[in-house]
């Protein structure tokens, strides 16, 4: 008496057990096939069927023809799923083509103006908060504020190379401001506004580290300026812009050190409060994925910074013909609009974190934002101008740099408590409103 072969499907339509059973009789009595051929699946293997391929199945012994008929499928659909939801599932990407149309715009009409405009609602829809789901919130936030910056990066280098060292300084002057009071002041308000029945809570710890940074920043904004207006420099000219330098490669020295203590050598003391949760039962993100893949998103990632760097070459050009033509400061432009756009990212994500209860990563990406800007960025550009013969340095003139100390003071504060609600918010809104209006008052002395 013949023994059946067993065979292991794992997902097979009803019809297709029946024909295969006919085929299991061929079997001999250990319970093998009596032969075999190249074309052939040998029936002691495991017969893979998947949902998505009702035609094709991923047998061993298949030929290799099939196998990247498969692949070939796959890597179709995943890449059609890539680009409808990056592009397609938020609404803001609806502001991607004003990019292209800025670019045509200046070839055809040259009107700075419409270009400056259009650039502006070109870079916006960039945004990157898919990589805080491989991650934790600690990590995330940094992340999530290391390429939301890289808008600021590019185009503060693009704007170092046209000698337009006031724009750069005055921009990262207001990404900061934004950051610190608007972006803060926005997750502060929608989350407690949203999670109304609970005291919002977040790491304090970590928190304060981030003002003492702050404050380190300041110092070193502060003192050529001081040394400045009080003209107490030992050579006029020259003190200022070596005190600047030498105070850059400290503060870069600091970020550093600040990466190593928070990443690697007191990791314990920047578990959030929704991790310590999440370990609890209580808080988990196993209901959370992300759309994409991690090697997607970071794909995602480096051509849309591409994308920025060509924007902001047509931006940085456009700034003084759009100050002729709206009849608005430079100042108000660099510190207010420029910011406003290139944050719109670390806007987006750090309110969608905080309705969700997430504030250890809407802190990392609004106040660690601000500190990266502060401890990195600033002390980077005058680096890069001081190896390109581009000088640049820490003097900010008096208003801005009062503006600034006034601003990490009243953040500070707020985040002593280690909680958060609507209320906090809405009086850092009203904080940056005072702030954008007294810019658009104020005339830049140095120009």
């Amino acid at each position: 008496m013949e023994t059946p072969i067993e065979v292991k499907p794992t997902r097979v339509a009803s019809g297709f057990l029946d024909d295969l059973s006919e085929t299991c009789k061929m079997g001999s009595p250990n319970g093998r096939a009596m032969y075999r051929t190249d074309d052939e699946v040998p029936f002691d293997s495991e017969i893979n069927f998947h949902p998505s391929e009702s035609s094709l199945m991923d047998v061993h012994g298949s030929h290799s023809g099939e196998s990247r008929t498969v692949h070939h499928e796959t890597l179709a659909g995943m890449i059609y799923r890539s680009i409808q939801v990056v592009v397609f599932s938020n609404k803001l990407n609806l502001l991607m083509p004003f990019g292209p149309l800025a670019i045509l715009v200046q070839k055809l009409t040259g009107h700075l103006g419409w270009v400056f405009g259009l650039s502006l609602l070109g870079i916006m829809p960039l945004a990157e908060r898919q990589l805080a789901f491989y991650t934790g919130d600690t990590v995330g936030g940094l992340l999530n504020a290391t390429f939301g910056n890289a808008t600021e990066l590019i185009i503060s280098i693009y704007a170092l190379k046209s000698g337009m060292t006031r724009v750069v300084q005055l921009s990262l002057l207001g990404s900061i401001l934004s950051n610190m009071l608007l972006v803060l002041g926005c997750a502060f308000l929608c989350g407690g506004i949203v999670n109304h029945e609970k005291e919002q809570v977040f790491n304090k710890a970590a928190a304060s580290v981030n003002s003492g940074l702050l404050l380190m920043a300041v110092m070193g904004i502060l003192f050529p300026a001081v040394l400045h207006y009080t003209h107490t420099e030992v050579h006029v000219g020259k003190s200022e812009l070596s005190l600047s330098r030498f105070s850059s490669c400290i503060m870069l020295v600091a970020y550093v050190a600040y990466l190593f203590f928070q990443l690697k050598s007191q990791r314990n003391l920047y578990v959030s409060v929704n991790e310590d949760e999440g370990q609890n039962g209580n808080n988990s993100n196993d209901d959370e994925s992300s759309d994409i893949s991690k090697w997607e998103t970071i794909i995602w990632l480096s051509v849309m910074t591409a994308w920025i760097s060509i924007l902001s070459e047509y931006l940085v050009g456009a700034i003084e013909g759009a100050s002729t033509a709206w009849e608005i400061p430079v100042a108000f432009i660099s510190v207010i609009l420029l910011p406003l756009v290139g944050n719109a990212a670390e806007h987006a994500s750090a309110i969608m974190f905080a309705m969700k209860d997430k504030l250890d990563i809407s802190l990392g990406v609004a106040i660690g934002s601000s500190t990266q800007i502060s401890m990195f960025v600033i002390p980077f550009c005058v680096v890069i101008g001081w190896i390109t013969g581009h000088p640049m340095d820490l003097n900010f003139q008096l208003f801005e740099t009062a503006v600034l100390f006034l601003t990490v003071i009243v953040v500070a504060f707020m985040l002593q408590e280690g909680t958060a609600n609507y209320f906090k918010g809405l009086m850092l809104i009203l904080c940056y409103l005072i702030v954008a209006a007294s810019f658009y008052v104020h005339v830049d002395s140095s120009q």
